[in-house]
């Protein structure tokens, strides 16, 4: 190919450059949510250079052991095809929990840094009030209801974090009846001290609304600062002394 060629094909956008392998960040909804959910944070993390395996998963439909079993390996499985190496995680909510369970029976040996957005890792007091209402499992599946704070906890038994983990917690509610069930702040679904776990490395709240924090812009700024430096930016953040640094 001349050289007059190649250029005439990139002005006409028919060539491009082979892709440089990048950093992968796999992204994970929350509880009757799906990938479009997600979309801001894809959008803003493929122009930082990431590639990005935004994942569908069906919440409703299995407990949060199966989940995570079919949720993560599909978004290890992408990167590694892509090339794209070491493996970041941004959760919402319920996928937060995927991540801890997967991890808790795997090795997190390539896993550089997970950012999860109100996480319920202490359980949430929400469901422990609702889950014997008509019509909570037909919402929320079997895995709702594995997210109180009760014998049933799931994240209550999954111990410490083993990997660099920062979580944004929200302090705003769109739900005031669902707050009144929460110590305060909270985010209408989680409390703030029910979003932290032991392990983490860096913790800041944002006002921001449990199901709109994906969309937030401070919250994606704060998702690229600790994924580019492993801190947040706020200087109310705490950024805590833990073992992955």
């Amino acid at each position: 190919m001349t050289m007059r060629t190649a250029l005439l094909l990139l002005l006409l956008g028919l060539y491009s450059a082979p892709l440089v392998a990048s950093e992968c960040v796999i992204l994970l909804h929350g509880l009757v949510r799906t990938s479009d959910s997600m979309a801001d944070l894809e959008y803003a993390l493929k122009d930082d250079g990431y590639f990005v395996s935004n994942i569908d998963y069906p919440s409703r439909d299995m407990r949060v052991q199966p989940l995570a079993e079919e949720a993560v390996p599909k978004g290890l499985r992408e990167c590694r095809e892509a090339g794209a190496n070491p493996v970041n995680f941004v959760t919402h909510s319920l996928g937060g929990i995927l991540v801890r369970q997967y991890y808790s029976q795997n090795s997190p040996e390539n896993v550089n840094r997970v950012v999860m957005l109100g996480p319920p890792n202490q359980g949430s007091a929400v469901v422990d009030n609702l889950k014997n209402m008509p019509g909570f499992d037909l919402l929320n599946g079997p895995a709702g209801r594995q997210l109180g704070t009760g014998d049933n906890s799931v994240p209550d038994d999954l111990g410490p974090v083993n990997f660099e983990t920062g979580i944004i917690a929200g302090t705003e509610s769109i739900n005031l009846i669902l707050s009144t069930f929460l110590e305060e702040p909270n985010d209408g679904k989680v409390s703030v001290e029910a979003a932290k776990v032991e392990g983490m490395c860096s913790f800041v709240t944002l006002p921001a609304m449990h199901p709109f924090m994906m969309q937030n812009e401070n919250v994606i700024q704060e998702v690229r600062n600790f994924l580019k430096t492993g801190s947040f930016g706020s200087e109310h953040a705490q950024n805590l002394d833990c073992a992955f640094r």
